[in-house]
């Protein structure tokens, strides 16, 4: 009888011990993919379905919608890396600084040296004007090509999306305007300048329009920068001073709204998830 009770004490404990195997998350899936052909017929063609809605091309990609693609990628990678460098050219390149990214700030300190004589004043504008409007044709030439897609792309929000509705259903005229008016605080930029190639305004007329508005709002800033001379000059060298302090808060800024934003749209998956 002991034999017999201990033969039926081994099969209760080698029974679990066998149903017990490694953590799995489904029948012929892995629990971190990488590959293509880890994921199932079904989910790469949700995939292309998403990337059909989110793309603003129409068919295959054509060569002018790749270079589009990389032009405009490669305008965000370049304003991110410079980020860190501004704070310290602001005091020692001010004018080379607002030529490669358009800075107001850069505009205001290089016009503020120059109150002080150190650089003609024309020049500040000048580079400030460039820089503010060196890719704009750009976002004209995806309107051309993709039309509405990417104007709703690139004007998120409704307060957005409600100007640019206004623009598109007011006379042609007010298109001009709002190209003129771009460069004011609070205006959805590149959804204008995608309006005017949508609306058919020719390129050089739109570059013209582009580079009154951005003289304008320069030499605003620059008159007020030259106007303050020795104490915007102070200011910025004490910015200067305190640089990568500066630097390392900005990164840490972007670092934490990325992140917030990333468990933001986390919680929303799974909250949809869960729904479903």
């Amino acid at each position: 009888m002991t034999g017999a009770g201990t033969g039926t004490d081994r099969d209760d404990l080698t029974g679990p011990a066998d149903d017990t195997g490694p953590e799995t998350t489904g029948p012929g899936k892995k629990r971190f993919r990488w590959r293509s052909k880890d994921f199932t017929p079904e989910e790469h063609e949700e995939a292309r379905e998403a990337l059909r809605k989110v793309k603003p091309w129409d068919g295959p990609m054509a060569r002018a919608d790749k270079f589009i693609v990389v032009a405009t990628l490669g305008i965000i990678a370049l304003n991110l890396a410079s980020m860190p460098f501004r704070p310290f050219l602001l005091a020692s390149h001010p004018i080379g600084l607002a030529a490669v990214t358009g800075s107001l700030s850069a505009v205001g300190a290089g016009a503020a040296f120059a109150a002080i004589g150190q650089g003609p004043l024309w020049l500040v504008i000048v580079a400030g004007v460039f820089g503010m409007i060196k890719f704009d044709w750009l976002f004209w030439l995806a309107g051309r090509r993709w039309g509405a897609k990417i104007v709703q792309m690139w004007a998120p929000g409704d307060v957005a999306q409600r100007f640019v509705g206004w623009v598109q259903g007011a006379p042609r005229w007010v298109l001009g305007l709002a190209v003129i008016l771009s460069a004011l605080p609070g205006i959805p930029a590149p959804a204008v300048f995608a309006l005017a190639g949508m609306g058919r305004m020719r390129l050089v007329p739109f570059l013209v329009l582009d580079a009154i508005g951005a003289a304008l709002i320069a030499g605003l800033v620059a008159g007020l920068g030259y106007g303050v001379g020795q104490h915007a000059v102070d200011l910025v060298l004490t910015i200067d001073k305190y640089a990568l302090w500066i630097t390392l808060g900005l990164i840490v800024v972007v670092s934490v709204r990325a992140s917030m934003k990333a468990q933001k749209e986390q919680k929303a998956k799974k909250a949809g998830q869960a729904a479903s």
